[in-house]
């Protein structure tokens, strides 16, 4: 029987902009270390994969109006706060979103293995390309790069980054007391990458990641989004929002990774979806109305502008959206809002609205029609799982673990226990091959 794979999606803690308004939910949830550790540990208890951090290089750029309502103007940098967790959990998986337009990839590679060594492998690199005008003032460029050239970089980027993370075998630290003797310097490789946007010679500085590589996860939907998932990712997590969205991106990814060699099964699409759980579907949708009415129309029309790249706020907000031209931002996302727009027949104040609250996939109804919706969406071919998303915390969390994931149990499409002690294996990903050192190979290169 196929088995859900789940994620957390924990940065910010709940997607929901009223989320630290909810009643019961704690304000500071995003930038509070004590709280998030219980709900690490609560999530390790219900068996997820993964703990999944976005992030951001700038703070976002709305208005002050907006941005004075947001709890993501605070958050932790997830690597250092993953290293921390690390340490507080055993099992589930630790994947930090980095970005390849404003790092450099000696420096990406370091953090990453060393994710991986200190949580006994259970990293996971979900690998972006930054679109933020701010984000570039940040970095010393007056302008981001437009969206082609970040995906060409992205993908030469990760070509170095696997490189640099293969400098050793995973044999070459003998640590030879008597002999003195501590590596074998045949089975270093120095990289010597030239390209066109990266010199980069290595060896990295730090032994092959546990994992071989961390789990590499990526989240664009675009044409250059889905090709880059294609060639690189394990884990897509994807916008989609309906059975029919869903499944047509699964096929279209898998089937490019199929023809380019790799086994479908050798990537797990994930959409996220946000649930609310009630005692009845009209209690659910209760929490959600009123999760939604905590939305200031600021925070909505700013979240809205951010995810078009456009600013409707001189329209009519009681009006339908124009047309809104393509702009050097994120495609998907503005794809989305569009369709959803034009599918639903939205006026500028209901997209705000749900721009502000999360316009992807939802979930809202008892432990039993969550599960059979996400059920569904496994056994038709739309999703190899989910990336969940809170509501709220610490409720929504809480409400998951302790009435969804046993439904999910009882149905046998959900684990009882982790199958593995790395990321990859509860994944059921396989250990890549180091590509300079197969077995019986070595190589020194000084």
């Amino acid at each position: 029987m196929k088995q859900l794979k789940l994620g957390a999606f924990m940065r910010p803690v709940s997607i929901h902009t009223g989320a630290w308004r909810y009643p019961g939910a704690v304000p500071d949830a995003n930038f509070n270390f004590k709280v998030l550790k219980q709900l690490i540990q609560k999530l390790e208890q219900g068996k997820f994969d993964a703990f999944f951090m976005a992030d951001h290089l700038a703070v976002l750029n709305m208005p002050i109006d907006a941005l004075k309502r947001s709890h993501t103007v605070t958050s932790f940098e997830p690597l250092t706060l993953l290293s921390a967790l690390a340490a507080l959990t055993e099992h589930i998986g630790l994947i930090a979103t980095a970005s390849t337009t404003y790092e450099q990839p000696y420096h990406l590679a370091r953090r990453f293995a060393s994710l991986d060594h200190i949580s006994g492998g259970r990293a996971g690199w979900n690998i972006v390309t930054t679109y933020n005008p701010d984000a570039a003032l940040n970095f010393g460029l007056e302008q981001e790069l437009e969206h082609s050239d970040r995906y060409r970089r992205a993908r030469e980027f990760y070509e170095v980054v696997v490189g640099l993370w293969d400098s050793f075998a995973d044999d070459a630290f003998v640590r030879d007391v008597e002999a003195g003797l501590y590596f074998e310097p045949e089975k270093m490789h120095i990289l010597h990458h030239k390209g066109d946007y990266f010199s980069v010679r290595g060896p990295l500085n730090i032994a092959r990641p546990v994992q071989g590589y961390p789990v590499i996860v990526q989240a664009g939907a675009s044409e250059a989004g889905r090709q880059l998932a294609a060639e690189t990712a394990e884990v897509v997590f994807s916008g989609v929002n309906t059975l029919e969205a869903g499944q047509a991106l699964f096929a279209d990814i898998k089937n490019r990774a199929q023809a380019i060699g790799r086994h479908p099964d050798s990537i797990k699409i994930l959409p996220g979806a946000l649930v609310v759980v009630g005692e009845t579907y009209e209690a659910a949708e209760a929490k959600r109305a009123h999760l939604d009415s905590l939305i200031h129309y600021e925070s909505g029309i700013s979240s809205l502008n951010l995810a078009l790249g456009y600013d409707v706020s001189g329209f009519d907000p009681d009006g339908l959206l124009p047309e809104i031209p393509e702009t050097n931002g994120s495609h998907t996302g503005r794809d989305r809002i569009i369709e959803l727009a034009q599918r639903d027949c939205l006026t500028i104040r209901q997209l705000a609205q749900r721009a502000a609250s999360y316009g992807g996939l939802i979930f809202v109804g008892t432990p039993q029609s969550i599960a059979d919706e996400m059920e569904q969406w496994l056994c038709e071919s739309a999703s190899d799982g989910f990336n969940i998303m809170f509501p709220f915390v610490p409720e929504g969390v809480n409400e998951f673990v302790d009435r969804v994931i046993p439904e999910l149990q009882n149905r046998g499409i959900f684990r009882k226990d982790y199958e593995g002690t790395t990321l990859r294996e509860n994944l059921g990903l396989a250990r890549p091959e180091n590509r300079f050192f197969q077995p019986g190979a070595g190589e020194f290169d000084c």
